[in-house]
């Protein structure tokens, strides 16, 4: 669970205004906000261009920029993103100041018992309540997925419920657990899927890319599987190594990927330690959204293998991009994945190894997938439709309580 603004990018794999941070809510591009206008998209047979630079608009002054550190998990004046120093609590995002200095719309933690004073899990900023500031949350997935299942943290995103102006849910699905959660905000919870534009980097060089991989193999006989996450439990990037790694060893040119930032440190090493003597896997830092967008472009397909997800910004950036997923089969994912029509939904390792084969063998069948995973993703991820739903929530940021 996010506050509002939203600033966004690939989920655990981008690097920017907030390092890459796999909980941060994605809107449109990396780096932009209401002001701006996401860039164009992409469209099949033509390259990406770059918009010309726009004059930034500037926010309004807040009342207080000190309270916002408090009442949002460690911000700073607005338009600038808090310091390194302010870790351990996620996203380092920036701070916007919506429609005028009382109405603050502003970044914290991915859970929303990350923005209560009061819990273990907070020990720096104080909580938003009582300092006044109004302020709306977004579910991200783990929140509903996994944190409602512990007492604290339920009880800490209840009461964040109760001062938040508004809550977005990415489904309708993650709006009725919100809503059989906590039944007294069930009049503020709204359904706005995420908006998708994707501006791969039209200088980025491939082979280079496959070089400092370490994956010595001619691009025109490779196959290279991407997975993107944050290295953490709930995203399971180790579900596949073992099973990947056979088919490796049975075709050379078969690779898997796996791109995202050091989340859970004890995790990272587990990680780590496992793919360095995984033969065909290999992991590689967080990179600048432009540049992970080329990577996966150029990819044969995009993987997501997690326990469970609110929304995977990968998979539909996968689908705006052309690429062909393979995802595991969880609610979140099936949501947006329709089996054998916008890409291929596995249950274990064994079964993912079979559709990859069949998908690799098959062009009919990956020209079909990625036809309408594009169509999908232009017909329900409308960055211009969910723009306009958040403006028209954060312009409820300005009114008082009693309107």
């Amino acid at each position: 669970m996010q506050t509002y603004v939203h600033s966004g990018t690939t989920r655990g794999a981008s690097s920017g205004s907030h390092v890459g941070d796999p909980r941060m809510p994605r809107c449109w591009s990396h780096g932009r906000d209401l002001a701006d206008e996401p860039p164009p998209p992409t469209f099949p047979g033509t390259r990406p261009t770059r918009s010309p630079a726009r004059p930034r608009v500037p926010a309004p002054e807040p009342a207080s920029a000190g309270a916002a550190w408090g009442a949002a998990g460690g911000l700073t004046e607005p338009g600038r993103p808090p310091p390194r120093s302010a870790a351990p609590l996620p996203p380092r995002a920036r701070l916007r100041w919506a429609v005028d200095g009382r109405a603050a719309a502003a970044a914290c933690g991915s859970y929303s018992w990350r923005c209560s004073g009061g819990t273990r899990a907070t020990q720096s900023p104080p909580s938003a309540s009582g300092n006044g500031i109004p302020f709306g949350i977004i579910f991200g997935g783990t929140d509903l997925n996994e944190d409602v299942n512990q007492g604290d943290k339920n009880k800490v995103m209840g009461k964040v419920l109760e001062e938040a102006r508004f809550a977005v849910a990415f489904t309708e699905s993650m709006k009725e657990t919100a809503q059989r959660q906590w039944p007294h905000a069930k009049d503020k919870i709204y359904v706005q899927s995420q908006g998708i534009a994707t501006v791969p980097n039209t200088a980025f060089n491939w082979n280079t890319f496959l070089q400092r991989s370490e994956i010595n193999q001619s691009a025109d006989n490779l196959h290279v599987f991407l997975l993107i996450c944050g290295l953490r439990q709930v995203k399971d990037p180790l579900y596949l190594v073992d099973a990947f790694s056979e088919w490796h060893q049975e075709e050379p040119n078969i690779y898997m990927v796996i791109v995202g930032p050091e989340v859970d440190p004890v995790f990272t090493r587990e990680v780590k330690a496992k793919v360095k003597r995984t033969p065909g896997v290999r992991l590689i830092r967080e990179m600048a959204q432009e540049d992970l967008h080329a990577v996966m472009k150029n990819c044969f397909a995009l993987v997501n293998s997690s326990v469970s997800e609110g929304m995977s910004a990968a998979i539909l950036e996968a689908m705006d991009l052309e690429v062909p997923v393979l995802a595991r089969n969880i609610p979140g994912n099936s949501a947006v994945v329709k089996h054998e029509v916008t890409g291929l939904l596995f249950s274990d390792p064994q079964e993912f190894v079979q559709l990859a084969k069949r998908l690799v063998s098959d062009p009919a069948l990956e020209k079909t997938i990625v036809a309408n995973g594009r169509e999908y993703v232009r017909k329900y991820h409308s960055w211009q439709e969910e723009r306009q739903t958040y403006r028209q929530l954060v312009r409820t940021l300005e009114r008082s309580p009693e309107d």
